[in-house]
Formats: structure tokens, C-alpha cells, sequence
């Protein structure tokens, strides 16, 4: 269960300027359906040029309610000059604070916020585009939204970034070039994710493990069955036992459980617990084990 503040739990509950404005001066759309995360918020201003109302519709969970809720409240009365430097963290600190985990929430306002005001000064004529070459396939994120993301919020493992901006959280083939770019703007302060937190030496609650345990798949396991044309998923956490699928080569391969044992659950004990099991999935177990991985 995550931790939220009274803040967070209030405007998820009741939520603050719900709706669109009709003839809105600036409008922005960020995220998509099919990232798990949309936003689409919209502004209208006074004769003076300050914003007298704002308004926003939204999909997500209640960290993505919560401060969509609350950039609406922070907008009103602000100029545009003064509303483009509100950043993420500015959002978050109104809320007093975020999960580390949701802090993209944060970032998906910032972002919607900076679409609405381009969309603005160009007279309704543009929306926002993606800036820079594309890191992250599985969410869109640019290397330049993700270099943004570490220089504001100082950050220095991959994990941080897939929490501020979900790159490096679907796949996970894009972590060796987050690595990159947070060894170029961090330099010796850039860690890996599993570097910084190998094996929990404190007890895990039910979402740490998991996300461990996906975490070890992505960045120990996954890229060398891929190396053999193979791959992984991980299909449920029963306490220590884990479940998981074999794909690809790997799904008809006559070594499966040798690499369940001597691969997947040695990775798993080394990164997560000593007590971690690991079975297949019954219906890919029943798959004829007759190629090589």
C-alpha cells in the first residue's frame, strides 16, 4: 500500500476543478491510454492575462488525480509567465510529497501544463511534440525528457527514472542507455538500480518484492535468454514462490529447468531473498520441451 499524505487522499476524493473549459485559450494532452496515464487539462484567461480558471480530465490512478487536482488550484491567478516555471516537484511539495513511485504523476502535470502553454502562444495551432530521439519505446520517452527529469530532481539510479517518468519500466531493454545518460549528467553519482540495493536486508512488503523480483527479471535475467532468442514473464508472486512463463526459444527449449533453477531462481535469491522459489506456469510447462535455447 502506498503512503500518501492527507493532501494526496483529499484531492483524490474530492477532486477540484473536474471538466474541460469550453473555448479554452491553451489546452494540453500528454500520456495515453495505453500507457496507463492521460491528462488533458485546459486553461482560460482574465482581460489582465492571468489564469481565471482551469480545468482537467484525467485517467489514472489517485497520485495522477491528485495533482491534476492540484496544478488546476496552483494555476489560477498566475500569469502565463509565472505558471510555465512551475516545475514537477513544485506540484509534489504542494501536495507535501509523493511516493517515490509516482512521482511521473507529478511529471505528466508538468508536462500537460508546458503543452497547454505552447498551445497557447501559437494561437492554438500546435500541440506538443516529442523533442529529441526516442529512449523508451514501451512509454515514448525521449533522452531528452529523461535528461530533464534527472537534472531536476537530482537523480542517479534507473529505478528513480522509471519512477519519475516510466521510462525503463515496461521492457526494460531501454536501462542500459538510462544508464548511459545518467552516467554522462551524473557522472560517479549514477548507480544501478541493483547496485544501490542488492538483496533487502530489511523485511519487503508484498509490492517491494514484486517489484524487486520484476526489477532482477528486467536488468539480471531477461537479457541473457534474449541473447539466446529467448524471454521471460513473470506471471504471479505466491509469498516466496514465483511463477513465471518462459517465451520464445526458451518456451520449447530442453534446458528450461535447468535455467529456472540454475538462472532464473539463482538470480532471484541473489538479488531479492534466499527463500525464493520458482516454478513454471502450468500451461507453458505443458509445451513440448524439443528445441535448444
Amino acid at each position: 500500500m502506498w503512503e500518501y499524505t492527507d493532501k494526496v487522499k483529499e484531492h483524490f476524493f474530492n477532486p477540484h476543478n473536474v471538466g474541460e473549459i469550453e473555448h479554452p485559450d491553451g489546452v494540453g494532452e500528454v500520456g495515453s491510454l495505453a500507457c496507463g496515464d492521460a491528462l488533458r487539462l485546459t486553461f482560460k484567461l482574465d482581460e489582465n492575462g492571468k489564469i481565471k480558471d482551469a480545468k482537467f480530465k484525467t485517467f489514472g490512478c489517485a497520485s495522477a488525480i491528485a495533482t491534476s487536482s492540484v496544478l488546476t488550484d496552483m494555476l489560477k491567478g498566475l500569469t502565463i509567465d509565472e505558471a510555465a516555471k512551475i516545475t514537477n516537484k513544485d506540484i509534489a511539495d504542494y501536495l507535501g510529497g509523493l511516493p517515490e513511485q509516482k512521482m511521473h504523476c507529478s511529471v505528466m502535470g508538468r508536462e500537460a501544463l508546458e503543452a497547454a502553454i505552447e498551445n497557447y502562444r501559437s494561437g492554438g495551432r500546435k500541440k506538443r511534440e516529442l523533442e529529441g530521439t526516442v529512449v523508451c519505446t514501451c512509454f515514448g520517452v525521449t533522452e531528452n525528457e529523461i535528461e530533464r527529469v534527472i537534472r531536476e530532481n537530482n537523480l542517479t539510479t534507473v529505478e528513480q527514472v522509471t519512477n519519475y517518468c516510466k521510462a525503463g519500466g515496461g521492457c526494460g531493454g531501454c536501462q542500459g542507455e538510462i544508464e548511459k545518460i545518467l552516467e554522462k549528467i551524473q557522472g560517479d553519482k549514477a548507480g544501478k538500480v541493483l547496485e544501490t540495493a542488492p538483496r533487502w536486508a530489511g523485511r519487503l512488503t508484498n509490492i517491494q518484492k514484486i517489484q524487486l523480483i520484476q526489477q532482477t527479471i528486467n536488468e539480471q535475467i531477461r537479457p541473457a535468454l534474449r541473447a539466446h532468442g529467448g524471454n521471460i514473464e513473470l506471471i504471479d508472486v505466491e509469498g516466496d514462490k514465483v511463477i513465471v512463463a518462459f517465451r520464445g526459444m526458451c518456451a520449447q527449449c530442453m534446458l528450461a529447468e535447468f535455467t529456472m533453477k540454475d538462472v532464473v531462481e539463482a538470480k532471484l535469491r541473489e538479488f531479492v531473498s534466499d527463500e525464493i522459489s520458482v516454478e513454471e506456469d502450468e500451461d507453458s510447462a505443458q509445451q513440448p520441451h524439443n528445441h535448444r535455447a
